[in-house]
């Protein structure tokens, strides 16, 4: 989906890390992060080239992967420290993985009627929580897996175009309502096989955001320097998150992710969500 420039319109650009689609317990990542930018096209270029000149790597494309590494810890607290480029110009949105399993779960129980849910939510926060010391780690693990199978078997009360366990498409809703607090926004996104045409459409008719996204356009990352400093925040917020979540944080990286943390987020595990969050 193209966009046509508008001055009037702002303008933000966006990348994830740790996505697999609708499989969300595919064992490699256990936290989902989509970053948003509000950033001119020459600053964005110039702090990748000023993340480069740090780096001193000669690599032709500089990823998070580039500043998560240990000899580079210093490029990575300027990147993120209050004092640093993305300082009111940046969000993450993040995603635990498992949780959102729960959640949908018992949100698909609660619709569908199963017993009397008042509070979906509360009752997917209690399973999480306690899920695992009740049932035993395999136990756990094999009801995770047969939930996600369930909840990915199309139903009637599913809109086709929606992908319910993707959490890329609400992570796109969640940038728009972000940075539309002055007006409508248009959105460069990195390019992922599953945002056809009609998916994007979808988005930006969502209830939530609709009238607010004016454009969505797809683009390879390499090809924008502000997607490019999205990927950075991403992926560098999901490890951090990741680190957290289970149990291996670092002070001094959790606390200069805080100020970029969406309180949107989809999180359940309260120690860590307030070891990321302000």
């Amino acid at each position: 989906m193209n966009a046509t420039y508008e001055p009037s319109v702002t303008e933000i650009a966006c990348d994830e890390s740790g996505w697999a689609g609708e499989n969300l317990l595919d064992g490699n990542t256990d936290v989902f992060a989509h970053a948003s930018v509000r950033m001119a096209p020459e600053r964005a270029a110039g702090l990748v080239d000023e993340v480069r000149r740090r780096i001193q790597s000669p690599a032709t494309e500089y990823k998070a992967g580039h500043l998560l590494r240990a000899k580079h810890r210093d490029v990575l607290e300027w990147f993120l420290s209050r004092e640093g480029p993305l300082t009111g110009w940046a969000s993450v949105y993040l995603v635990d993985k498992v949780y959102l399993v729960v959640r949908t779960l018992v949100e698909l129980l609660a619709r569908r009627g199963y017993g009397t849910i008042d509070d979906p939510h509360d009752v997917a926060r209690t399973l999480y929580r306690d899920g695992e010391g009740v049932l035993g780690s395999r136990q756990w693990a094999r009801l995770l897996a047969d939930a996600q199978a369930l909840i990915r078997v199309p139903g009637r009360d599913i809109h086709p175009v929606e992908p319910v366990l993707d959490p890329l498409p609400d992570a796109i809703v969640r940038a728009g309502l972000r940075w539309s607090h002055d007006g409508s926004v248009s959105i460069v996104h990195d390019r992922q096989s599953t945002l056809t045409h009609a998916r994007l459409a979808h988005v930006m008719h969502d209830p939530d955001v609709a009238g607010r996204i004016a454009s969505i356009r797809l683009v390879a990352a390499h090809s924008d320097a502000r997607v490019q400093v999205a990927d950075f925040l991403a992926g560098t917020a999901r490890s951090i998150a990741s680190d957290e979540l289970n149990g291996r944080g670092d002070d001094v990286l959790s606390t200069l992710l805080r100020p970029y943390v969406d309180r949107a987020s989809i999180w359940a595990d309260g120690r860590s969500w307030s070891r990321i969050t302000t």
